[in-house]
């Protein structure tokens, strides 16, 4: 990966995703690009000059470095360029992370992560008397932001997701840019997606030779995980979203075969966190630490959310 030289002719750098690829390795004549997408990651507009002259408004923005292409879904294009035929809309939907609707959507930790519990033996704990450290209380119950990996039927915590317009200065929300599908990215050897109830486990709707799995979740199709909030309910302590709601996304993560019959994963991508419990003693946890991307399909918009699966 390299920088671009942005200082004279206009380059256009273009790559194929991992799907695009996979198509074209067919051989088979049938390949087409039929869909493409822009971004301007890299981009900061703040750097426009008002106080300057007309060609040098821009012209800060116009030498920022930019990145050259890469096939990395993951690292790549997470603020897509999209095409509105509105000309007088003042404020854009945005997906923001839910922690305020009850405490069991509510992120543990400093760095405001969601602990997996990868297996049966790290949802229940009670014999290791754990303290907060990672997510359990002194009297050695799950406290929020911990999601049963294992069983996720049984309990555990869920991830919560409201896309709508943070502003008090509209009421509604113009039709054509209400999400009502979403795309939910998870490295598929980690874990996979289910819905709140923890009983209706989805298939991935690609993989892609990074091992990164791809959902793509409809509010038509999935009404157990996108569905439409009733505004008459809305208060400063059911959504962080300060203004009208377009749509919610509720999910849980189920942990993978791997990670709760083999240490691998641990030893080889993963690290330790000392756990200090009730005796006194502070064993050593292996957690792996990820990234769960959800990005809303009508506007692009992206957020990623922190996940760490642990393993006692």
């Amino acid at each position: 990966m390299a920088f671009q030289d942005n200082s004279g002719d206009i380059i256009l750098d273009v790559v194929l995703t991992d799907e695009g690829r996979r198509r074209l390795a067919r051989g088979d004549g049938s390949f087409r690009v039929v869909k493409f997408a822009l971004g301007d990651d890299e981009i900061n507009y703040s750097l426009y000059d008002y106080n300057a002259s007309t060609a040098q408004k821009d012209l800060s923005i116009l030498q920022t470095p930019i990145l050259e292409a890469f096939t990395n879904n993951m690292s790549s294009m997470k603020s897509k360029l999209m095409t509105l035929t509105q000309q007088n809309l003042q404020y854009l939907p945005i997906l923001k992370l839910n922690t305020v609707a009850n405490n069991s959507v509510k992120t543990y930790g400093t760095i405001g992560n969601f602990v997996i519990a990868t297996d049966d033996n790290t949802e229940d704990n009670s014999h290791l008397g754990l303290t907060t450290s990672i997510g359990f209380d002194s009297d050695n119950n799950v406290i929020v932001g911990v999601l049963f990996g294992q069983n996720p039927d049984i309990g555990g915590g869920y991830i919560k997701i409201d896309a709508g317009i943070h502003s008090t200065d509209v009421s509604t929300i113009d039709p054509s840019l209400v999400e009502t599908q979403f795309q939910i990215e998870i490295d598929n050897r980690l874990g996979g997606v289910v819905d709140k109830d923890g009983k209706t486990f989805l298939s991935p709707t690609a993989i892609d030779d990074d091992n990164i799995a791809t959902y793509i979740i409809s509010k038509n199709s999935d009404p157990k995980f996108v569905f439409t909030p009733s505004q008459k309910q809305l208060t400063a302590t059911s959504s962080p979203i300060n203004g009208p709601l377009a749509s919610t996304l509720e999910f849980k993560i189920f942990s993978s075969m791997g990670l709760r019959n083999s240490s691998y994963l641990f030893d080889t991508i993963g690290t330790t966190t000392a756990i200090e419990n009730n005796a006194g003693d502070s064993p050593a946890i292996p957690t792996i630490d990820t990234i769960v991307r959800v990005s809303g399909l009508t506007t692009g918009y992206a957020i990623d959310i922190p996940v760490r699966f642990a393993k006692l």
